[in-house]
């Protein structure tokens, strides 16, 4: 909201090609430590690009293209995901993590070039705030009291950190979930499952777009696959870990990736250009942090034996399917009521 939105989004890529470059020719990934400051680093250069992003789109779409903006985007990245850890899986099972990581900080300068060819994406230069540290913490506190004081903003912010509740962990089980199935080298096995996950994320989307411009199904929507990702990981758990499970992880991503696409547009329609920033700088907050919590809280179950593996998988998917419920118990009525207002208007 404060400086260009696609310079933010080439300022995102700039640093992570730096950042992983310069760890990758100083051999800083002999320690664990170095590899959880590598990865923080590179969050940092996703944390500012991913937003500009959100907040950029809108500029160059009419509201009637953002759903299949959102939805190409989500196809683009999923296929990116799926191709990548298909790929990498295999390039690190044969000439290992480094050379996979050279090529990796490749396609960072090819980001770079793509959107330098892009249109301004606003802010409108009128509204580029000036200040020092106490006038940006100011305007982030305005944009979480923008945020609180908008009821249909904020129960899509909730919507995404739902997900995140039972996601976070289901993002990290998949790797011990890929080094226990049958696919081959555990590096290829767990890029084969990142694979079906990255192509359900993306194509989820793209087919159910019909379903996300229906005024009658939308306010269900949202709780809807929540609790579709979820049964599909606990689908996961009380099965054979064969080729099947790539069906359910699959069908599983494929129905968050609804979720993130269409409680991305909403966002997108509901908040003033001014505030998108703040909003979609928020939502990754609320996301974020849910999905560390998540993560941390599988790994100290499992590292303490208070569960089994298969058994935190049917937790995680327990935590989506009520996080379902509870949208369709509280928010849809809402949802609802705020639609059949909208229709009377017009």
């Amino acid at each position: 909201d404060r400086y260009p939105r696609k310079w933010l989004m080439i300022l995102g890529n700039v640093w992570s090609f730096v950042i992983l470059v310069t760890a990758l020719s100083l051999g800083k990934l002999d320690s664990l430590t170095s590899v959880y400051l590598l990865g923080m680093a590179m969050v940092v250069g996703r944390a500012i690009s991913s937003n500009a992003e959100s907040a950029y789109v809108p500029n160059i779409c009419t509201k009637e293209e953002l759903l299949s903006a959102n939805a190409l985007s989500s196809g683009g990245w999923s296929a990116a995901m799926g191709i990548g850890a298909g790929i990498g899986g295999l390039t690190i099972s044969q000439y290992g993590i480094e050379t996979a990581l050279w090529i990796d900080s490749m396609t960072f300068l090819v980001a770079i070039i793509l959107i330098v060819t892009l249109p301004h994406g606003g802010p409108d230069k009128s509204v580029i705030l000036s200040g020092g540290p106490r006038a940006m913490l100011g305007e982030i506190l305005s944009g979480w009291k923008y945020i609180l004081s908008k009821p249909p903003i904020r129960r899509v912010v909730l919507a995404k950190a739902m997900w995140a509740s039972g996601g976070g962990a289901q993002v990290f089980l998949l790797i011990l979930i890929g080094r226990e199935a049958g696919f081959g080298d555990v590096a290829a096995g767990i890029g084969i499952l990142y694979m079906a996950r990255g192509f359900g994320s993306g194509f989820g989307p793209i087919i159910s777009r019909r379903f996300m411009t229906n005024d009658e199904l939308v306010p269900y929507l949202l709780g809807g696959v929540l609790i579709i990702s979820g049964a599909f990981y606990m689908a996961v758990a009380i099965s054979e870990w064969t080729a099947i499970i790539l069906v359910y992880v699959f069908i599983s991503h494929a129905a968050s990736g609804v979720n993130w696409v269409l409680s991305t547009t909403m966002l997108q329609k509901r908040s003033e250009d001014e505030w998108l920033g703040r909003v979609f700088g928020t939502d990754s907050l609320g996301i974020t942090l849910t999905m560390g919590l998540s993560t941390v809280a599988a790994g100290l179950i499992l590292e303490n034996d208070f569960l089994t593996l298969r058994e935190t998988i049917v937790a995680t998917g327990a935590l989506q399917i009520l996080a379902g419920l509870l949208w369709v118990l509280l928010a849809t009525p809402q949802e609802k009521k705020m639609l059949d207002e909208s229709v009377q208007a017009n």
